[in-house]
């Protein structure tokens, strides 16, 4: 009887103890495999691009971040192609990115031209910048511009205008470098959008839609241009300390103003390192700090992933994001809604008097 007992028990216990040792196996599984997958990954990422020695072009490239990321490049060895509007700027940028420079064979040239107006002109300064510098190793898209403003109060024109800039004026750049990009098989392209390219905020309607455009233009693009060597990266900056934030703060609406302070403000140097090395290592997504690497893994949805261990910590972090950014939703409507209010009462005051 006492053996029966015995053998009974022991068993029981086994059938107490088998949910704890699934557990345990299972969670080996999930180490077994994340380890996996960290030492496969470097197989399948691309090989980083070389600076030295490299020709860069960076179009938007007389201030702010585009001659930044200038500067960045030129302190790795590359030859620059400054591409911008304003000769004046150009001229001052140069002065500032030869500074930079490693060895006494570096060069920096410098382009005049829109590069969101006429194709063909594009077309030509870039064969021109190629024939005295040497193929485009990287080309980056900096060349941008912003406003903000309630939908109804934004002029009509101003629409056709940020799409002409901000989107048109990365598509015409690209267009002219891919052609010997594919016949070397090597190439690197940065499309510099924003962290409004990723989530449509009070005050953007206006420059929010030129910005992810991008992002559309750059994952179709990766598809075209994987097979060849080519990789795209897009690069998502929060507010940058730039001339172009300066001038948009003067007409920026307070909602706008007081959902973009929740995440600070960068400075163009620390966006450039980040970009760059984002860019040479052939990431598609650039990111910044806690907020914007939030903002890229609950937006990833179909974009191309670099190496399997981002594509996992994609998956596995969404849900807890997704809680998090309910939060911050909820905050900006709180935000738009007390701003509301806090207009009518004061028209209402100023009815009264």
């Amino acid at each position: 009887m006492s053996s029966a007992l015995s053998h009974w028990l022991s068993f029981s216990s086994w059938w107490l103890l088998l949910p704890f040792v699934m557990l345990l196996v299972v969670a080996a599984f999930i180490v077994a495999f994340v380890l996996l997958l960290y030492m496969i990954s470097p197989l399948i990422s691309p090989k980083p691009l070389k600076l030295n020695g490299a020709h860069v072009v960076v179009t938007g490239g007389s201030s702010g971040i585009g001659k930044c990321i200038a500067m960045e490049c030129y302190k790795h060895g590359a030859f620059i192609t400054l591409v911008a509007r304003d000769e004046h700027k150009l001229v001052q940028a140069k002065k500032e990115v030869e500074k930079c420079a490693i060895n006494d064979k570096q060069v920096v040239l410098c382009i005049s031209v829109d590069v969101s107006k006429d194709y063909n002109q594009v077309e030509s300064v870039i064969k021109q910048a190629q024939e005295k510098l040497g193929p485009v190793d990287m080309l980056v898209n900096c060349a941008g511009t912003s406003i903000s403003g309630k939908f109804e109060e934004v002029e009509v024109d101003r629409f056709k205008k940020l799409m002409e800039v901000n989107y048109l004026g990365s598509v015409y750049p690209t267009r002219a470098v891919v052609t010997t990009m594919k016949e070397r098989r090597m190439g690197r392209i940065m499309f510099v959008s924003s962290q409004a390219g990723q989530i449509g905020l009070f005050g953007y309607t206006a420059y929010s839609p030129s910005k992810f455009a991008l992002r559309g233009l750059a994952e179709a693009l990766q598809m075209e241009m994987k097979p060849y060597n080519i990789y795209v990266t897009v690069a998502y900056p929060p507010d940058t300390d730039t001339p172009g934030f300066a001038e948009e703060s003067k007409t920026k609406p307070l909602e706008t103003k007081l959902i973009s302070e929740t995440s600070g403000v960068c400075q163009p140097e620390q966006v450039a390192k980040i970009v760059v090395k984002d860019a040479v290592q052939g990431n598609f997504t650039s990111s910044f700090g806690p907020d914007g690497y939030m903002l890229s893994a609950l937006t990833c949805g179909m974009s191309p992933v670099t190496s399997i261990t981002e594509g996992l910590q994609q998956i596995v972090t969404m849900g807890l994001f997704r809680t998090i950014a309910l939060f911050y939703l909820g905050s900006f409507d709180s935000i738009v809604r007390r701003c509301m209010i806090q207009r009518e009462q004061s028209k209402a005051a100023d009815k009264r008097e």
